[in-house]
């Protein structure tokens, strides 16, 4: 009782002097009573009244916006200090309720919104962890760090998507793209993840940085548990494969896998880029035949570091080979490795992936066959496509694997990959593009362009000849 009349005593004593001061307008002074009477209650571990100075305080009349923030900054240094978890959020709560609506703390009131945010994170509450995130909207603060900004947005991203927390991480802006994730909120994810231009993770930071001039808004340094832009790029892709695993979409994961491919520090060291490296390949496999996939593939096959996964190497040679592949041995020489992706970087590759592996081949095959053939019977395209068997035990078995053969070749006919009419009465597939009459002339025109070129060419070839001739005869 004797020390709780001192803490009050002392306090009355500085409350005195902040008021002085504030009504002199004496900003050094003024934070430094307030940052007192907080430093007296921390030391007395009395948090009752540390909630309630800080209240009083920012509620004063005319308080000065400089008191405020060094309060605020003040108090959030104590937060950690507590050891009751209750203590903890009230004290939160209060400094969250203290610089709402206030621009000149918004940074603060970020940095204590993920805190609280992650608090309720690890007591499993996400949904009410993501609605905490998506109060702060950190892409308008101007004078935060940009790793912090984005550190922030990545964890709202990931708290939409998938259940557990990422305790390596990540701070501020990958915590709201996080959150997302974790919350399975795909449509919110990829509105989050289109707040950070992955263009930003290519600037050039051993730049120095240029001095502020008077007027110019300062920006902060982030905090020391911010990771670097590098590891931020990392993980902003990390979350970005998350959220495209979500629908399959093969070509976005195998850019997604690129991208960290192309980091430095991956790229320098064969333990970690090899991993990635394999499920580039993967995943390229996987990816429907499109103008990116195949400039995508091209591109891995020129790069060196392939020949040390030669496997890769050569399954991705196939595909660009336009030879039919036989399923059956292509699976058997690869399916410990498709097996092994299990314990590697990113883990398996789906439930769908073996079922669209074979579904890609058939394609590849479709488009060999359609290189090669103006016209073909389904029965004939169905054997190319490995979907006939040995003996047909029945004609019912026969008319399946003929409607598997047509409906993979309307699937490729719907996506525009190719152009083909099936005759359903004869049995025969059409691979010729029907010709309009404009196409036909111009065919005929190049034909004729041709033909003079070569009878112009041959003119000139026997009167060159003939001139030869003449010479030897006159000698």
């Amino acid at each position: 009782m004797e020390g709780k009349a001192n803490l009050e005593a002392a306090i009355e004593q500085l409350q005195n002097v902040e008021k002085q001061m504030r009504l002199a307008g004496d900003v050094a002074g003024t934070k430094k009573a307030v940052t007192e009477i907080l430093q007296l209650c921390f030391e007395a571990k009395d948090w009752k009244a540390l909630n309630d100075q800080i209240i009083l305080l920012s509620k004063k009349r005319g308080q000065l916006k400089q008191a405020v923030t060094a309060m605020v900054q003040q108090a959030m240094q104590y937060i950690d200090e507590t050891l009751d978890l209750d203590t903890r959020i009230e004290l939160i709560k209060t400094l969250n309720s203290v610089s709402a609506g206030k621009i000149y703390v918004e940074i603060e009131r970020a940095r204590l919104i993920r805190k609280l945010a992650k608090i309720k994170e690890e007591q499993g509450l996400i949904a009410e962890a993501a609605d905490l995130m998506q109060e702060v909207a950190v892409e308008t603060f101007g004078a935060m760090a940009k790793t912090e900004k984005i550190a922030f947005i990545l964890e709202q991203f990931e708290a939409f998507v998938v259940g557990c927390f990422n305790s390596d991480g990540a701070s501020i802006l990958l915590g709201q793209v996080r959150l997302c994730l974790d919350r399975q909120d795909y449509v919110r994810a990829q509105i989050l993840s289109r707040k950070i231009s992955p263009r930003v993770f290519d600037a050039d930071t051993s730049k120095e940085k240029k001095k502020p001039k008077e007027g110019d808004n300062v920006v902060e340094e982030a905090p020391a548990d911010i990771p670097s832009l590098l590891e931020l790029k990392r993980i902003y892709y990390e979350l970005m494969i998350r959220y495209y695993s979500h629908d399959n979409d093969y070509l976005e994961i195998c850019r997604c896998y690129k991208a960290i491919y192309e980091i430095p520090p991956v790229k320098e060291n064969p333990a970690q880029w090899i991993p990635v490296l394999r499920k580039i390949c993967w995943y390229l496999v996987l990816a429907p035949h499109d103008p990116m996939q195949s400039s995508l593939l091209n591109s891995t096959l020129e790069d060196k570091n392939l020949s040390e996964i030669s496997n890769f190497k050569l399954l991705l040679k196939q595909l660009v080979t336009m030879e039919v592949i036989q399923w059956t041995s292509l699976w058997n020489a690869f399916m410990d490795e498709f097996e092994n992706e299990k314990n590697l970087l990113g883990g398996s590759l789906g439930d769908k992936a073996a079922e669209d592996l074979k579904q890609r081949i058939i394609e590849h095959n479709i488009l060999v066959v359609s290189k090669y053939y103006s016209r073909i019977t389904v029965k004939r395209l169905a054997e190319l496509l490995c979907l006939s068997i040995q003996v047909l035990h029945s004609r019912m078995i026969a008319l399946i694997l003929l409607e598997e053969a047509e409906k993979h070749l309307s699937d490729m006919v719907v996506s525009k990959a190719l152009v083909a009419k099936i005759d359903r009465p004869m049995g025969i597939v059409s691979f010729q593009v029907a010709k309009d009459s404009n196409d036909i002339l111009n065919s005929w025109a190049m034909n004729l362009e041709k033909l003079l070129d070569l009878v112009e060419k041959s003119c000139h070839q026997i009167h060159k000849e003939t001139m030869v001739h003449k010479a030897a005869l006159k000698v």
